[in-house]
């Protein structure tokens, strides 16, 4: 998620201390999703530090019905390069969705937006991908 392993072991590092620090104080994590919120929080913060964002519109296409072919086309690698640069909180919704590890009301506390945005950013993130599958692995039909 940060794309930085040191930045990344920060996080869990400290996503853990906190949890033994609640733990020490009879003060466990209130859910199961705790560990995951707090962790993706972190790498949040960690990610952006000392970074100004660019504001860049990424070209949009419909999603093809052809599109599973031409993921088949893909190394995993590519995938998960093209999730990781994505920006949040559209990066951390395509990559729990898609994991299908979690029921929606989970996916809405863990990202702390309401469903109508977690739907756009979904929706925003399928057709940037599309468009760049049109180009990292052309379809027959186009």
């Amino acid at each position: 998620m940060t794309g930085d392993a040191v930045k990344a072991q920060e996080a869990f590092h400290g996503t853990v201390q906190e949890a033994a620090s609640r733990s020490a104080r009879d003060e466990g994590p209130s859910d199961r999703l705790w560990f995951f919120r707090d962790a993706r929080w972190r790498c949040v913060a960690l990610s952006e530090k000392g970074i100004q964002a660019e504001s860049t519109e990424l070209e949009e296409s419909d999603v093809l019905s052809g599109a599973p072919k031409q993921i088949e086309q893909l190394d995993p690698a590519q995938l998960a390069i093209w999730i990781s640069a994505a920006p949040e909180p559209q990066r951390t919704a395509l990559a729990l969705f898609y994991l299908d590890e979690f029921s929606l009301r989970e996916l809405l506390s863990l990202l702390d937006v309401k469903a109508v945005e977690f739907s756009r950013l979904i929706s925003t993130g399928r057709r940037q991908f599309q468009a760049w599958l049109n180009v990292a692995a052309p379809s027959e039909a186009q």
